[in-house]
């Protein structure tokens, strides 16, 4: 028997529309992008006349949303489009695309119209920064929602009671991995000393996955008169906000320290294991994170590919990883620290798509975001709300 295939599903206060959505999740392929299909069924009794519109926007929000210092609000609108659904302006069959949604046109009625966006190519992931546990009402992210509104145009202010807001997420799958094995190689010199130090920091493939642990190959050969010691490895996280601030945050998101040394005249050859999980950094403030639908099924955020044609300043939030390897070279002169950088791809792989039949039952979920530490955006509802 084939599983119920769940819509989400999401109704205004005033009970004059309501969204029907199969999909929160929306993939880049990089060269292209699920389209954002759903259905919107509206009560002509409430809308006296007006209108019924779907917006999907992608905003930058860097601090909270109502902080507006010197003129400058800490948001931004990267992308904005929007569609008339009702009175209709095509007939449905021009803007049914799936099966899902002919479902639903059959299930839901007369009063039930489609909806079809896409995703222009050039829009950042979803990704947001973590807060502290102080932080409260403070967020730094790149997000996604999906809205349908009641209005008498397009573009006059939207009550709040007439509207309904869902949050999706634009992720993307690892690409195929390369078939070569990244490597970083290096020779140091040091004073009074007649022969260098060669290090050699390697990892299996460019792309893990979250979960995953990160194996380490880890070669040192000491021709030098200098002692090594104190040797770690770490996975940072690097995370470029270069929409307003151009800040910088590097996080260490797994960390081993070992008691290996290498005295002079002789070599070491190790495998060490990293495990850069978002559970063993919960509490961390400033880590990237996956754009989040609810709590339990975020993770550290993937690494961002963006296109060589795309302007990165556009992308709001640019994140990555490196294998980090330091040491301390102790001589007659004092320590200096040497360090080996490595970079590599934190990501999501492809699912394996299943072949199964598709069901025509259809389950409704009702379709309500997660407050994530208690943070409660305005397109949420308040705890106390029915």
């Amino acid at each position: 028997m084939s599983p119920k295939r769940v819509v989400f599903k999401k109704t205004s206060r005033d009970k004059s529309v309501s969204i029907y959505m199969s999909n929160r999740d929306f993939v880049d392929h990089c060269d292209h992008v699920d389209p954002v299909d759903g259905v919107i069924v509206i009560d002509p009794s409430q809308l006296r006349g007006k209108k019924v519109y779907v917006m999907m926007s992608c905003t930058f929000r860097y601090g909270r949303q109502d902080v507006d210092v010197m003129g400058v609000a800490f948001r931004r609108d990267l992308f904005l489009a929007t569609r008339q659904v009702y009175p209709e302006l095509q007939d449905k069959d021009q803007l049914t695309h799936t099966r899902v949604q002919e479902k639903l046109l059959r299930k839901l009625g007369d009063n039930a119209f489609p909806f079809f966006l896409e995703f222009p190519d050039n829009l950042p992931n979803s990704v947001s920064l973590q807060p502290g546990p102080s932080d409260v009402g403070k967020k730094c992210s790149v997000e996604f929602e999906v809205k349908a509104f009641c209005a008498e145009k397009r573009d006059e202010n939207v009550n709040k009671e007439s509207s309904v807001c869902l949050t999706i997420r634009k992720i993307q799958y690892s690409p195929p991995d390369s078939q070569v094995a990244p490597v970083a190689e290096t020779t140091f010199d040091f004073l009074m000393s007649e022969k260098p130090l060669q290090v050699k920091l390697s990892l299996p493939k460019e792309t893990f996955y979250h979960g995953e642990p990160v194996y380490a190959d880890v070669k040192i050969t000491n021709s030098s008169n200098r002692h090594m010691k104190d040797i770690s490895l770490s996975v940072d996280q690097v995370t470029n906000v270069i929409l307003y601030s151009n800040d910088k945050y590097v996080k260490s998101v797994a960390r081993e320290e070992t008691s290996d040394c290498v005295v002079p005249e002789s070599s070491l050859e190790k495998k060490y294991t990293l495990y850069p999980l978002l559970e063993h950094n919960k509490e961390r403030r400033g880590l990237a994170l996956d754009g989040r639908l609810k709590h339990q099924d975020t993770n550290l955020a993937s690494s961002s590919i963006v296109r060589q044609e795309v302007v990165k300043e556009l992308q709001g939030m640019l994140v990555s990883y490196k294998l980090v390897l330091k040491m301390m070279a102790a001589g007659p002169l004092g320590s200096s620290e040497v360090c080996v950088e490595l970079p590599f791809r934190l990501m999501h792989p492809k699912p394996e798509t299943a072949k199964t039949t598709e069901s025509d039952d259809i389950s409704f979920e009702d379709f309500k975001r997660c407050f994530l530490r208690g943070v409660i955006g305005e397109d949420d509802e308040s705890p106390s709300d029915t």
